[in-house]
């Protein structure tokens, strides 16, 4: 397991470091709110060459973002208001899972038996109002 403690300025070498470590482009955000999953998200989707501003797809539930040639990069998704895993059934998670882009998920507790075998868990810890850990 990997740890790394950061502040926001420190956040694009963290996105980096992640995107060149982790070995899988499914990744689930676990944190309690305001801990800066999608500040996190919106560090990696910038390192990853995505031109949309990134924002947290709460009232939607997904977002897309795409790199400069108008490919989808990334589907960013926020299962905070979900009652179950139906619901996520139902938006057609499964046809987003098959694709071969980046998936980074917020709240994945909420749909714990739809999330893929190697999706990478990165839990972000708050050590202060200005620093955070993560795992992954």
């Amino acid at each position: 397991m990997k740890h790394i403690t950061y502040t926001i300025k420190q956040l694009d070498q963290v996105a980096k470091q992640i995107i060149s470590t982790v070995p899988s482009k499914c990744l689930a955000f676990y944190a309690p709110m305001g801990a800066g999953k999608t500040t996190l998200i919106k560090a990696l989707i910038a390192q990853l060459g995505g031109l949309d501003e990134v924002s947290s797809p709460t009232f939607g539930l997904v977002n897309e973002y795409q790199d400069t040639k108008g490919q989808v990069l990334a589907y960013h998704f926020d299962f905070y208001r979900l009652n179950d895993e139906m619901e996520a059934m139902d938006m057609g998670m499964e046809d987003y899972l098959d694709s071969d882009v980046w998936i980074f998920m917020e709240w994945p507790e909420k749909i714990p038996n739809l999330i893929p075998t190697d999706t990478v868990a990165i839990t972000i810890e708050i050590l202060s109002p200005t620093e955070r850990r993560i795992m992954f």
